[in-house]
């Protein structure tokens, strides 16, 4: 491949989660490979994977009801829930094995064991979670699942949701007690300072204006935003993760295959509160279930959070709008990304989604007095004093046209490579950080065919159940939880 210099074997857009993984993977593969990290802001880590950007659950399909929806007849899905659990062992895997190695420092910096629950609330809330608990307690990814309908059990769990709630009404929890809090921004810090150390050359206030490809490579034209002056930069292989800087760089480039391609963005906000009384009464990650007709992206969830070693209790989320597709973007970004070959995709989608506007709307009127009623739901005896709104992250909802489906949105994570070869990119946001390492091996597996073979055995030894669903091997699922427990300080068997 390419040499030093102006050239790269490999350039990584996006300081992100997802580009660290990615440059730790290749640089276990392929040491003698030179490799570019490129990001727009002054530090890493900032964007999507900043600890308020993203909900750091470590999403492993423990208590999100949307990952096991209700069918015909009472039957329930729980496919999506052992996917993304899966994919989260990965990343657990290769966290842990790089804590042993040393490379990670104190593991209690940017993961703990966090409980998860499921709530349920009214008669069809209460059942779906009961049908949830039923298909899922079996099972060895789940094991441990605690349902419960009984009041003073959940005060005993939950002191800040039921220690005082009124009487009446029909609610259940059901509680996974190795549930995790992630800070990603940390981890993605100290991923690329291992990087950085081992020769990979980081650039921040670097942004990529845009990208093109001739016979031998793709060409990055670069704005360096410190000094106002515009470079070139060739990579024998590019990925692209940008978050919603993604979309704009592989229509510049003309990638074909996204030329129907559109990009709707959402923005989230949330309720927040550092009050030591009522953070000392939650220590627990809570997920509820959307209400009727609303959107999955609705799920009302109520997050401890430990952020630069400080506790805090965060709960959402409210649905906001902004035309940037970066937290940190430009006004104009959702008209400039508007061509002639999506704009029939996205009038299909404002069609084909109509239940999704009027959400969008609903919540962009919602008042203060609207955000706390939602919120008493979880915490009756609320004081809008306690907590103030915050803006998180920004979600780029690609929008696509499926034959005989219409547009849809928000179709989770997708990689993207282009026929041209030497390009990966990586669009959508749900389950993201928390499948970066699953999400980065197909990357792999996509972008360097023939190279792979090869490279298994290194990838083994980083993430040993690569390839191997642990839902089949029960004993070996057991064993590498429990190392992975042990390397990161989680409690012991905790499974996400």
């Amino acid at each position: 491949m390419s040499g030093r210099g102006s050239s790269y074997d490999v350039v990584l857009v996006g300081g992100g989660i997802m580009s660290a993984t990615l440059g730790v993977l290749l640089r276990r593969v392929q040491p003698d490979w030179s490799i570019l990290v490129l990001e727009r802001l002054d530090g890493l880590g900032l964007e999507s994977s900043s600890a308020w950007n993203n909900a750091g659950t470590g999403h492993a399909g423990l208590c999100e009801f949307n990952y096991t929806p209700l069918g015909a007849g009472g039957s329930i899905d729980v496919s999506g829930a052992i996917a993304v659990n899966e994919q989260f062992q990965l990343s657990r895997q290769l966290w842990a094995r790089l804590v042993e190695e040393g490379t990670l420092g104190d593991p209690a910096g940017f993961i703990r064991s966090v409980p998860h629950f499921g709530f349920g609330h009214g008669a069809a809330g209460v059942e779906h979670l009961r049908l949830r608990h039923e298909a899922l307690r079996g099972h060895p990814l789940f094991g441990g699942l605690e349902f419960t309908r009984d009041r003073q059990v959940m005060a005993e769990w939950l002191p800040l949701m039921f220690g005082g709630r009124p009487g009446g009404g029909d609610v259940a929890v059901c509680r996974t007690r190795g549930g995790t809090d992630v800070d990603y921004g940390v981890l993605t810090r100290r991923l690329f300072a291992a990087l950085a150390r081992d020769g990979v050359e980081v650039r921040s206030g670097h942004e990529v204006r845009s990208l093109s490809r001739d016979d031998r490579s793709w060409r990055l034209r670069v704005r360096d935003l410190a000094g106002a002056r515009d470079y070139g930069v060739r990579g024998s292989f590019v990925f692209l993760g940008a978050g919603g800087g993604t979309l704009p760089l592989l229509q510049s480039a003309g990638v074909p295959e996204t030329k129907g391609y559109g990009g709707f963005p959402i923005s989230g906000r949330f309720l927040r509160t550092d009050r030591p009384e009522l953070v000392a009464r939650h220590h627990a990650k809570v997920y509820s279930h959307a209400e009727p007709g609303a959107p999955s992206l609705s799920v009302p969830h109520l997050d401890t959070r430990v952020v630069d070693g400080r506790a805090y209790l965060m709960f959402g989320p409210f649905a906001a709008f902004s035309p940037r597709f970066l937290k940190r973007g430009r006004l104009t970004d959702l008209p400039r990304s508007v061509t002639r070959r999506n704009a029939g995709t996205l009038v299909g989608a404002a069609r084909d989604n109509l239940g999704l506007l009027r959400y969008l709307v609903g919540q962009l009127t919602q008042t203060e007095s609207g955000r706390l009623r939602a919120l008493r739901r979880f915490v009756p005896d609320a004081r809008p004093e306690d907590w103030e709104v915050v803006t998180a992250g920004q979600r780029v909802q690609v929008v696509k046209r499926v034959a005989g489906r219409g547009s849809i949105a928000g179709f989770g994570t997708e990689v993207v490579t282009s026929a041209h070869g030497g390009l990966a990119a990586l669009l959508g946001a749900s389950p993201g950080a928390s499948a970066s390492v699953a999400i980065m091996l197909d990357v792999l597996e996509r972008g360097f065919p023939d190279r792979l073979p090869g490279w298994r055995p290194a990838l083994r030894t980083l993430v040993p159940a690569y390839g191997t669903p642990l839902a089949d091997r029960p004993e070996l699922l057991a064993e590498i939880t429990g190392r992975s427990a042990a390397a990161l300080g989680l409690e012991d068997g905790a499974a996400g």
